[in-house]
């Protein structure tokens, strides 16, 4: 009977922890926009006044965010200063392999920014630039929409598939 109690407990406590790590996980990838959105206007600001070539750029943008972000541009400057590939699109599929750890829309955003990295003139590349903030913007409103709700269902329905599983299974 205790074993049961036990078991009981284990799968209530492993059920909840998958909903909070699923909150946790919305956090991190809300975060991870927010960082980014920052990071793209730094770049902005540092093209339209600076002229700042493009390895530098995401170099110094790599001291402007951290994590997983950070690495990611510091290993897309990397690429890009020893030229392995001979495109920026494949310098930054190239980096950002290396870190799985970013969430999708961010590794999304980011491979469209190395698409159009170095491609055209001054003001695409700030238009580029900004479409990419508004992008981050748009997606951050998004996950903003019932925000709390969204953390809280998540958290709820992970402690109620345990309790639905012991049902089950006594």
């Amino acid at each position: 009977m205790i074993l049961k109690w036990i078991g009981a407990v284990l799968v209530i406590c492993c059920c909840g922890g998958f909903g909070f790590r699923m909150a946790a996980g919305f956090r991190i990838e809300e975060s991870a926009l927010q960082a980014l959105e920052r990071v793209l206007m730094f770049m902005h600001n540092e093209l339209q006044y600076r002229l700042t070539p493009l390895p530098v750029l995401c170099k110094m943008a790599a001291g402007q965010c951290d994590g997983a972000l950070r690495k990611a541009f510091y290993s897309f400057s990397e690429e890009l200063e020893t030229q392995i590939a001979p495109d920026a699109s494949l310098c930054m599929t190239a980096a950002l392999s290396r870190y799985p750890h970013l969430p999708p829309a961010t590794k999304e955003l980011m491979r469209q920014f190395g698409s159009t990295a170095g491609q055209f003139d001054l003001q695409g590349q700030l238009s580029e630039i900004e479409h990419l903030q508004n992008l981050c913007k748009h997606n951050l409103r998004q996950m903003s929409v019932n925000r709390d709700t969204r953390l809280r269902n998540y958290q709820t329905l992970g402690l109620c598939a345990g309790a639905a599983l012991i049902i089950l299974f006594i």
